[in-house]
């Protein structure tokens, strides 16, 4: 157990190793290149936000187009919670999310999101477990991340693998009623690789 900095909060190894290696600027660019007509290059920014924000351990994320970082077509704020056997992060979407479009890599925006900026997204929570060598994380179970889109009513399922210096995702939305896809990644699994770290600015 090591203790935080900043309260008298202890935190597993394994919460520290997760909020380190999910703290970073990620990049699918070589799949993008050796599969250019499957795969757009994209960009996703996770940056720790301020100890103070929820008392604990944060983030602020943001995917993108590489070729227009200032648009970024997802943004969340995202709560670390130690559950000891599994890792709970908890999902909140940005009331005005464009006025913090670019706080991924520009930390002069990201110091205006404050916690009256943002509202949950229940049911979206993630939950992260070790598994072997990386940690494996799903939506939290219910089917209870409700997405309204083209016209039905979809849940989010979404699967993520971390490791130390690389990201893998699919997201894909399921009808309500049937369970049949909807919307989402049909080539595959979207594969990212750290460009670079910002662990140093986690406050643990």
């Amino acid at each position: 157990m090591v203790l935080s900095s900043n309260a008298d909060v202890t935190y597993s190894q394994e919460f520290i190793t997760l909020a380190r290696w999910m703290s970073g600027d990620f990049s699918n660019q070589h799949q993008s290149f050796e599969q250019p007509t499957k795969f757009a290059h994209i960009r996703i920014f996770f940056r720790p936000l301020p100890y103070d924000f929820f008392s604990g351990v944060g983030l602020y994320s943001e995917q993108t187009q590489d070729y227009d970082l200032w648009s970024p077509y997802r943004q969340g704020v995202h709560r670390l919670v130690d559950q000891g056997d599994r890792i709970y992060i908890e999902n909140y979407g940005l009331k005005d999310r464009f006025l913090y479009a670019g706080a991924g890599h520009n930390t002069d925006i990201l110091k205006t999101i404050t916690p009256d900026c943002i509202e949950r997204r229940e049911g979206c929570s993630m939950v992260f477990k070790w598994q072997g060598d990386m940690f494996i994380g799903s939506v939290e179970p219910g089917k209870a991340c409700i997405i309204p889109k083209e016209g039905k009513t979809t849940y989010l399922t979404s699967h993520v693998e971390i490791t130390e210096s690389t990201w893998m995702s699919i997201d894909q939305g399921m009808d309500i009623d049937t369970d049949e896809y909807v919307w989402g990644s049909t080539e595959g699994i979207l594969q990212f690789r750290k460009r670079t770290s910002f662990e140093h600015e986690l406050p643990i």
